[in-house]
């Protein structure tokens, strides 16, 4: 009879750690989100080799790629994982709406949009902290990234609670002080004339944001960047003509829309896990967002609607 084998003793904790380490790809990024020193990440998944016996990544000057048993681990650590998430959320049923949501959304509606009025929710609900990430990359919501996620596409994935809230108008605009220099636009054609400003395409992660290709393709792109914000100074600084959500250029007088039947509308999609849904924060933040934006739906369209020949008519 063979003897048993010992069972493999290990710190939950080098999990946390190791997973890290295999999303981030960088001790020094893995150690920012644990909000430790890039030290104790580096000696906890060295620690984690060790109990399990076997080298978990490859290291290089360019970072961690995990090997073919780190791979296998990931999977299995990422049950668990969710697991352990589901476990303490349960413990929590029943007790006050408190504690932190994160939120993960693009950095656009969340700088011009969500903040603004996430003050409401916080008068309401001061004991929920919201931590709002932007990120030009797709965060994965099933990896727990994030407890809720705003988007303009509707996520893949497993165990996910999705709905549409609303929509959004994308449109060209450019400055006064631009206008001024360069004349104002009356027909596509002479669109061909004029600088436009972009979004940098191998950053783009999904094509949802690829909204100016949606309406026209200029000859004379002057300035590209992956941050919605940074466009939005190059317009506002007379640099060319940009395609804007309607909520980053609505409370700028200075803005002023560019051929307005050329414009594109994307949905909004919040979404959130199937085993979160019981719990009162993250349920009451859901609910806030759904009514917020289903309240703005005028304000986030640009004030438009469709004439039956297709243009738009600015109310």
């Amino acid at each position: 009879m063979s003897e048993a084998r010992a069972p493999l003793r290990y710190d939950w904790n080098d999990i946390v750690y190791f997973l890290a380490v295999a999303r981030h790809k960088n001790l020094g990024r893995a150690a920012k989100v644990l909000r430790v020193d890039h030290t104790t990440v580096s000696r906890r998944v060295r620690e984690l080799e060790r109990s399990l016996g076997a080298n978990l990544f490859k290291r290089s000057r360019t970072g961690f790629t995990l090997t073919e048993i780190g791979t296998r681990l990931m999977r299995h650590a990422e049950g668990m994982e969710n697991q352990a998430n589901a476990l303490t959320e349960t413990v929590g049923v029943g007790s006050d709406a408190g504690g932190a949501v994160r939120i993960a959304t693009m950095e656009g509606i969340g700088s011009f949009y969500l903040t603004a009025r996430l003050g409401a929710f916080r008068e309401r609900h001061p004991g929920i902290l919201v931590e709002l990430i932007t990120d030009t990359r797709t965060l994965d919501l099933t990896r727990r990234e994030a407890e809720i996620f705003v988007t303009f596409f509707r996520p893949p994935g497993r165990g996910l609670q999705t709905a549409k809230a609303g929509e959004f108008r994308v449109s060209l605009f450019a400055s006064e002080a631009y206008l001024a220099r360069h004349g104002h636009p009356s027909k596509t054609a002479d669109l061909e004339a004029h600088d436009f400003i972009d979004f940098v395409d191998e950053y783009i992660s999904v094509n949802e944001n690829k909204w100016l290709s949606d309406v026209y393709r200029p000859a004379n792109t002057v300035f590209r960047s992956t941050s919605l914000v940074a466009q939005y100074a190059a317009v506002t600084s007379g640099q060319g003509i940009a395609m804007l959500p309607s909520f980053v250029a609505a409370n700028n007088p200075s803005l002023k829309p560019v051929l307005p039947k050329l414009s594109t509308v994307r949905d909004i999609w919040i979404s959130t896990h199937e085993d979160t849904l019981h719990v009162s924060r993250i349920k009451e933040v859901v609910k806030f967002l759904q009514r917020q934006i289903h309240e703005d739906q005028d304000y986030l369209r640009g004030g438009a609607t469709h004439d039956g020949d297709d243009r738009v008519r600015l109310k």
